[in-house]
Formats: structure tokens, sequence, C-alpha cells
């Protein structure tokens, strides 16, 4: 079984890591009039802003359940998450686009190209420092999967973001240094316009696979498929249980619901089968931390 990721520090190293990183693009953007540049500074900014919307999630998703909401706050974290992603798409990508567009139609000579690309050597090894710290806590995650099998089954969201946000602003940060590297040997503005739309581009196509993926987390998903492989080989292994007729989980944020169906073994009365569903349930939530909500309903047939 997998190890449990620690989502809030890295969300706060990507923080860390893109308001500084911000603060130099900014710099540099203006005194080299770079739309490369630019477009990194922005991207940057948004993404600061979006590590605090995830922390915002977090915090809502702790909240205690009450009658309106029973079973908690957890799938706040899903909403902000997809928000995160339109907000990727849509002041990162689109604004990438249309300033390499711009920059197409309306070319500006660089100025201090030397010091946009001092910027972006700095920028990637702060962003280095951030991907390696969010790498830390996908692969506790995601133990044996590969890399592409966790990033489609997770079921944290905010892990999925602060991943995708670090992987496209480090290929935006090498990107942009291809960009204007080959404008200052070449002379040719083209391709600082070209590498500014290729970052929009990358910054879409990362928007688009984040928000498919929480997307589903909205609409309601169960537990990844090996976590609940693993519960229904823990139930069946229960001498209470003859036979586990159907297994419906549903993740909440950090919290899981669990809906079992079962034939019990049979017992000397109905105190003896509520006896026996009650330990399953507490060995159950014993074993399964997150299980928060567990209805145990014991039939002959589904």
């Amino acid at each position: 079984m997998s190890g449990h990721a620690n989502s809030p520090k890295a969300i706060f190293l990507a923080l860390g890591a893109n308001f500084a990183i911000f603060v130099a693009k900014l710099v540099a953007a203006v005194a080299t009039g770079s739309g490369a540049m630019l477009a990194e500074a922005v991207h940057s900014l948004a993404d600061c802003g979006n590590q605090g919307l995830l922390l915002l999630g977090m915090r809502q998703a702790r909240r205690p359940p009450s009658d309106d909401y029973p079973l908690g706050w957890g799938r706040a974290m899903y909403f902000w998450s997809f928000l995160v992603a339109i907000l990727l798409f849509s002041v990162g990508g689109m604004f990438s686009i249309y300033e390499g567009v711009h920059k197409l139609t309306h070319p500006e000579p660089l100025k201090w190209p030397w010091l946009a690309l001092g910027v972006l050597v700095f920028g990637i090894v702060a962003e280095g420092v951030s991907m390696r710290g969010c790498m830390q806590e996908v692969n506790k995650a995601r133990g044996q999967q590969g890399l592409w099998e966790w990033f489609r089954e997770t079921r944290s969201s905010e892990l999925l973001v602060i991943f995708g946000e670090d992987l496209a602003a480090l290929l935006g940060l090498m990107l942009a240094a291809l960009a204007i590297g080959a404008t200052m040997l070449t002379g040719n503005l083209l391709f600082d316009a070209l590498g500014t739309v290729a970052i929009g581009v990358l910054l879409i196509v990362v928007a688009v696979l984040v928000a498919v993926e929480v997307k589903a987390l909205l609409i309601g998903q169960g537990v990844e498929p090996r976590r609940r492989a693993e519960l229904l080989t823990f139930l069946k292994s229960r001498a209470e249980v003859d036979d586990v007729l159907n297994l419906i989980t549903l993740q909440m944020g950090p919290d899981v619901m669990v809906s079992v169906k079962a034939r019990m073994t049979p017992t000397a009365d109905n105190r003896a089968l509520i006896e026996a569903i009650n330990t399953v349930e507490r060995a159950m939530k014993a074993r399964f931390p997150d299980v928060r909500w567990s209805f145990f309903e014991p039939d002959n047939a589904d």
C-alpha cells in the first residue's frame, strides 16, 4: 500500500518558489521587453494565486459535517482544484498566446537579454527545487505505480494540480530560455514570439489534462482501484463475512465513504449479527483510517 503524501508541504514549496520567480521575471521583462519573459512572469503570478486557492480549499475541506452537509466539506477541495485548472488555462495559457501573437505582429527589440537569461536560470533552479519537493510527495503517494498511472488514478486533487503546475512552470522556463537564446544568437525576434506562443500552448495542454482528472472527482469517483481492491480483500478475509455481494466507495476529499452489502457468517441471533457487523466496521476503520463513513447491509443476494 502506498504512503500518505504531505500536500501542504508541496504547496508551500511551490508558493515560495513561484513568488520569488515572479518578482525576478517581472523585473527582467520590464528591462528586456521580452514577450516570453512577460508571459512567464504572468504565469508565475497566476501560480501564486492558484496555490493560495488550493490552501483555501484544504482549509474548507476540514470543516466538520452538519445537517446541511452530512458528509462534510471534503469535496470542496475538488471545486478549488478545478478553478485553478481554469485559471491556469485562461490567465496563464491564453494570455501567453495573446502576448506571443502581439509580438508577432508588433515585434520589439530585446533589451538586456543576458539579464533575462540570468533570471530564467534562477527560475529553473528555484522551480527545480519546488519540483523535487513535489515529486517526493508524489512518490510517497504513488508507491509502485507509474507516473502516468498515478496521474490518471490519484484522488489527491491538490497534489495533482501542484504537480501539473510545477511541470508546466519548469518546461515553460526552459522554452523561454531557448526562445531568448535563439533570439540573441540570430537577432530574429520571431523566436521570442514563437516561444511565448509555445509556453501558452504548454499551459493549456497541462490545464486541460488536470481539469479532466479533477472533473471526474467533482462528479463523484470512488477510491483508487488498488485501494478498492485492498478494501475488498480485507472484507473477504474477515471471519464474520461469508461473501461480499457489493462494495461502493466514494472519495470525499481526504475522507472516504464505504457502503458494503455482504452475506454474513450465520450467527445465533440478531444481537450477535449486529455485533459482528460492528466488529468488521471497527476493524475496517482501524485498517483504513481514511474511511470516515461506513454503511453495512447484511443480505443474501445483491
